[in-house]
């Protein structure tokens, strides 16, 4: 019994981990588009939070259907 409980926490331990791996490279990829599209590089990431809140209201406004949440990922 305490193997098979050693087991289920040593998968759900790596499944996480996999997670936590995607969402990291996710958001790496992502960070690298923002500093490569909007010239972000040199910017803090205080700045970079000003300069995404003046456009944020806009793009939202104006996403396509394909990008919004209701969709499903492809």
């Amino acid at each position: 019994m305490e193997r098979e409980d050693f087991k289920l926490r040593q998968s759900k331990y790596y499944e996480s981990r996999q997670a936590r791996k995607a969402r990291s490279r996710r958001l790496i990829q992502k960070g690298a588009l923002l500093e490569k599209y909007f010239q972000a590089d040199n910017l803090s990431v205080e700045q970079t939070e000003e300069l995404l809140k003046i456009f944020a209201n806009y793009v939202n406004a104006h996403k396509l259907n394909k990008f919004k949440d209701d969709q499903p990922n492809n």
